[in-house]
Order: C-alpha cells, then sequence, then structure tokens
C-alpha cells in the first residue's frame, strides 16, 4: 500500500484511502497512483474497457473448461423450461453444452454492453462533453452494469437464441478478423519503416540483415504450414475443397509477395518489401488452417469434434479439452489486436482515418505538467478534441467480444435437433472469404497511390 498510495501511508489515514476508493466512482486520472507512470486519459480509459473485455473472456474460458462446465447446471435459471426453434416448440435437453450455452450468453453480455456505451458516445467531440465523464470515469458503475447485464443474460430462454446469435457472431468475426487485418497491414508497415530508419541513421547492415532474418522466417513458416495442411487436411482422393483453398490461398501470397516488390510499387511506396507480404502470409495461412479446422467431414479434418447431447466427445484421438490449436493462436491474436486498439495511434494517417483515431497534440501541455510535477497520473489530452472516436471503439469491442465467443466454441453450433454441436461449412466460407478480403485490401494499401496519384498516401 505505501507504493501505490505513498513511502508516509498509515493505516490510520482513512481519508486518503478513501480518496483512493472514491477513484473507482471517478474519472480516469484519479486511477493512477504513485507506482504508474503517467499516461494519456484517453489510453487509460481505453485500456480500462478493455480490461472489461479480458475479465468477460477470461470467465468464458472458465465455464468451458469440462470440470465447471458441468456444474453449470446449478445456476438459478440458467437450465429450465423449453425453447422453441423456428416457432416450433421443442424440449430442450439443458444439461447438454452447458459451457457453449454460457460462453454464448457471456458474449452476448459483453456485446450488449459494449454496444450500450457505443450508442450513448454517438457524436462526443471532447472531453468536456457531459457524456464524456461517463466515458473516462464512473467505472466501478460500469462493473456493476457489465455484471447486471450477464446475469441477466444467463436468464435467457434456449431455443432460437442460440441460432440467432450464431448469425450474428459470424458477421462480428468476419468484420473483426478484418480490423485485425487492418491492424496487422499498419504494424508491418511501421515496422519496415522503423528498421530502415534505424539502418539508415546508424549504417549498420545489422538491421538490414535483420529484416531478411525475420521475413526469411515468416515464409518458412508459411512454406511449413502450407505442406503441413497438405498432409492433415487432404487426401489423395477426396477432400477436394481442402485442396482447393488451400492452393488459392497459397496462389494469391504469391501473388501478393511478388506485387510487393514490382517496380512501380517500390517506387510508390519506397518502404514497402517482403516484411511485410511474409507477415500478411503468414496470418493468411492461419486463417486458412482455423478454416479448415472447421470442415465438417471426418476423413478430410483430423481436429473435428462432435458432441452429442450427452456432452461426449468423438474425435479420431482422445481430447482432453474442448480447444482445438487454431482457437489457442486466435485468442492470442485476439488479446494483442485488441491491446493494440486500446493504446496506439498510427503512424499513417490514412488508417487513423479509416480507425477513426488520431495523433493530437491537444494534451501536449497536461503531459508536460505532469511530467514537471513528478505526478504519476493520467492527464487529459482530449479537451480540443478526442483523440479516438468514442462510438467507433466500443464498436470494435462488440466485433471483439463476438470474435472471442466464436472462437471459444471452435465456430460450432448445435443441429436442428439441438442435441449434436457440429461445425458448419459457414464457418469455413466466412473465414476464407476474410482471408481474400484481407488479402485484396492489402493489395489495395500497395496499388492506390498508382490508381490514385493525386491523394497524399504518405
Amino acid at each position: 500500500l505505501g507504493t501505490c498510495f505513498g513511502s508516509d501511508f498509515e493505516p490510520s489515514d482513512t481519508g486518503m484511502l478513501s480518496l483512493q476508493v472514491s477513484c473507482l466512482c471517478g474519472s480516469a486520472p484519479c486511477l493512477l497512483c504513485a507506482c504508474c507512470p503517467s499516461a494519456k486519459n484517453s489510453t487509460v480509459s481505453r485500456l480500462l474497457f478493455t480490461f472489461f473485455l479480458f475479465l468477460g473472456t477470461l470467465v468464458s474460458i472458465i465455464m468451458i473448461i469440462p470440470g465447471v462446465e458441468k456444474e453449470l447446471h446449478k445456476l438459478p435459471g440458467f437450465c429450465e423450461g423449453s425453447g422453441s426453434v423456428l416457432g416450433v416448440q421443442t424440449h430442450v435437453d439443458c444439461g447438454s453444452f452447458l459451457g457453449h450455452k454460457a460462453v454464448y450468453r457471456m458474449g452476448f453480455a459483453m456485446a450488449a454492453f459494449f454496444f450500450l456505451f457505443a450508442a450513448i458516445m454517438v457524436c462526443v467531440r471532447s472531453s468536456k462533453d457531459p457524456r464524456a465523464a461517463v466515458q473516462n470515469g464512473f467505472w466501478f458503475f460500469k462493473f456493476l452494469v457489465l455484471v447486471g447485464i450477464t446475469v441477466g443474460a444467463f436468464y435467457i430462454p434456449d431455443g432460437t437464441f442460440t441460432s440467432v446469435w450464431f448469425y450474428f457472431g459470424v458477421v462480428g468475426s468476419f468484420l473483426f478478423i478484418l480490423i485485425q487485418l487492418i491492424l496487422l497491414i499498419d504494424f508491418a508497415h511501421s515496422w519496415s519503416q522503423l528498421w530502415l530508419h534505424n539502418a539508415g541513421e546508424s549504417n549498420a547492415k545489422g538491421w538490414y540483415a535483420a529484416l531478411c532474418i525475420i521475413t526469411f522466417i515468416f515464409y518458412a513458416t508459411s512454406i511449413a504450414a502450407v505442406v503441413l495442411l497438405y498432409v492433415y487436411y487432404t487426401k489423395p482422393e477426396g477432400c477436394t475443397e481442402g485442396k482447393v483453398l488451400i492452393s488459392i490461398n497459397l496462389i494469391l501470397c504469391l501473388i501478393v509477395s511478388a506485387v510487393s516488390i514490382l517496380p512501380k510499387i517500390q517506387e510508390a511506396q519506397p518502404h514497402s518489401g517482403l516484411l511485410q507480404a511474409s507477415l500478411i502470409t503468414l496470418y493468411t495461412i492461419y486463417v486458412t488452417w482455423s478454416a479448415l479446422a472447421n470442415v465438417p467431414i471426418q476423413t478430410c479434418n483430423p481436429t473435428l469434434l462432435v458432441r452429442n447431447s450427452t456432452g461426449s466427445v468423438m474425435a479420431t484421438q482422445p481430447l482432453t479439452t474442448w480447444w482445438d490449436a487454431p482457437s489457442i493462436v486466435g485468442l492470442i491474436i485476439f488479446i494483442l489486436c485488441t491491446l493494440f486498439i486500446s493504446v496506439r495511434s498510427s503512424d499513417h494517417p490514412q488508417v487513423n482515418k479509416l480507425m477513426l483515431t488520431e495523433e493530437s497534440a491537444a494534451g501536449a501541455g497536461g503531459e508536460a505538467a505532469a511530467v514537471e510535477s513528478g505526478l504519476h497520473r493520467a492527464y487529459d489530452n482530449e479537451q480540443d478534441g478526442v483523440s479516438y472516436n468514442y462510438t467507433f471503439f466500443h464498436l470494435c469491442l462488440v466485433l471483439a467480444a463476438l470474435y472471442i465467443m466464436m472462437t471459444l466454441t471452435n465456430w460450432y453450433r448445435p443441429d436442428e435437433s439441438l442435441q449434436v454441436l457440429r461445425s458448419p461449412w459457414t464457418a469455413v466460407w466466412v473465414k476464407i472469404c476474410s482471408s481474400w478480403a484481407g488479402l485484396l485490401l492489402y493489395i489495395w494499401t500497395l496499388v492506390a497511390p498508382l490508381v490514385l496519384p493525386d491523394r497524399d498516401f504518405s
């Protein structure tokens, strides 16, 4: 306590303690103490909202653990009554897929929570707007709202909810994968520019060597992954869909790599190169792997899981968990991209325009004052204008909540009888289409300066 409240803190200093507790209901600047660095008010707020998302994700992970899943029927109201499918009343076995149902309800609660704030924060222009105080403060009450929505979500009856919410999850996940691609493209461009700048400043060939090594590692990993996909997700006879999808994405990745080093592209985009293309290729191969892991044909998908109403798992090998490797990788990518959204604005004006963020100098005075005073606190950097679009940020978190909901459930859904949990072809095509859209988006970032020469793409 002494570290955060001050070296002179004593248990009798109830005034200081009550002040710190009151910060839970106050603004973001109050939440940082002596053990924390100075930070922008906007960054602290985004990180705290992201913490709420991660907290809901952690609860979802816990609920889908087999041991915990078996105990969910004890939740009052969670496993009662019957449902209606397409207007037809049907008895629902509440004892089946409890973890799947819990994750869907947690996903609904998180999406509803962030959508609520997205609606409240429409057209907020600066921290002087009264609604900005709701965005940057009252964290204890926000937590209570999230808990209340979550409790209410667990009383949603079975039936059409799971079927309908599955398609909400599919659409939201598709859009979030595109956001991941945008962030990945921006990260790759910034990475390449930074290392090339360092190489130019220091005249050291080590930076160029590092770029070549990283690019080689990415391409080597992608090639090895493609070989493994052909080995495990295709057969000499049959599995035509898998062969076609792998081949198409491999050809597209080769085209993207070739386009990135064309002389015309290099002239218009001096910082473009194989590093960005290799990273995009690696991500595309991952999305292809994730799509093939949802192919609902046992002979073409060694990782396919089918669960019946008793909760038993049928697969080619004994499994102790409901997650597969693509889901674990997807969870890691989700965490990194969500943090990226929360803490950083892009160095590229076009990306900031697309993501509705900006590098604002409005908080420079507050930052200087915080440094000079030696205080470790958040300072208001949005008095003259917001540094990010509040509504768009919350909508991104809505999509992130839907994406993690689909990831934790492997994009599986109950069949028409609500007795078997299967992997639908919908998941396969949504992921494949998102990979194609991402590759087209990256190609557009390369050719846009040539197609639109009058616009500034610096």
